[in-house]
């Protein structure tokens, strides 16, 4: 495993947290009040999760654990990142929302939670931070109940296919690259005049990739689904539908996708 890429990750969002924190992009002040950062997609995915145990993997500083714990779930998050751990823990407390929080690298999540939860959910640019989807994978079903529930809702490998850091995209990458990419550019996405530079690492994975691992790991795919519109407006040439999602402008492919899986 490339522990070194990890570490370079690890530090490059303990320095974004702080900024992602206090960024428009999150808008801590409307979370406070509303208590939800969740979106459609994962919503109408997943339902009532009252009464229910969630794993969240990739938690960053804790919005959405805090969402569905605030409607009615047993939360647990973990995240790599020891400033974001922190800043979530924080942001229970003042909100008064109980939920759990581990740092660890998500692929070592069944080495610091024992527990099996009834749902694993991870969202939105989270998958193109591993190397390798078969360990993720084994871990869900390792933390999943029998029954249990695991969804993913993500952005498209298509789009990860394109380099952004010049003035325009450039198609540049594979569509399943096994080689680690390195990207080096000014601020980050919640915030593109923030006084940092993002250093990080990151693979790209097919859609078969994603669904294949899962499946190896013995779950079965309930859910597979392909969409043009995003809740966020993290890539260039979008724009915003009537619908409140955004779209890119040549609607070429679509930028998310969905997967849900249950263990038997």
């Amino acid at each position: 495993m490339p522990l070194d890429h990890f570490e370079i990750n690890r530090k490059t969002w303990n320095e974004k947290t702080p900024i992602h924190f206090e960024s428009e992009f999150y808008d801590k002040h409307a979370f406070a009040k509303a208590k939800s950062s969740l979106n459609n997609y994962e919503l109408e995915a997943l339902g009532d999760v009252t009464g229910k145990s969630l794993l969240h993997l990739q938690c960053h500083f804790g919005q959405d654990s805090l969402s569905w714990a605030h409607r009615g779930a047993t939360v647990t998050g973990v995240d790599i990142s020891d400033v974001a751990i922190a800043k979530a823990q924080e942001l229970s407390n003042e909100l008064e929302i109980a939920a759990t929080f581990i740092q660890c690298n998500v692929l070592d999540t069944s080495q610091y939670v024992k527990e099996q939860f009834d749902i694993v959910f991870t969202s939105y640019g989270v998958i193109g931070w591993l190397p390798d989807l078969k360990p993720w994978a084994q871990m869900i079903s390792e933390r999943l109940t029998s029954g249990g529930t695991f969804y993913l809702v993500e952005f498209h490998p298509i789009i990860w296919m394109y380099d952004y850091t010049g003035k325009q995209p450039e198609l540049k990458y594979h569509y399943n690259q096994s080689d680690a990419i390195y990207d080096e550019y000014p601020g980050t996405y919640a915030d593109q005049n923030a006084s940092m530079i993002s250093k990080e690492y990151g693979w790209n994975h097919s859609l078969s990739d994603v669904i294949q691992s899962l499946i190896d790991a013995g779950l079965q795919l309930q859910l597979f689904a392909e969409h043009d519109g995003s809740p966020y407006d993290v890539f260039p040439d979008m724009e915003l539908g009537d619908d409140g999602l955004y779209y890119l402008k040549d609607g070429l492919f679509p930028v998310l996708f969905e997967v849900k899986c249950f263990k038997e």
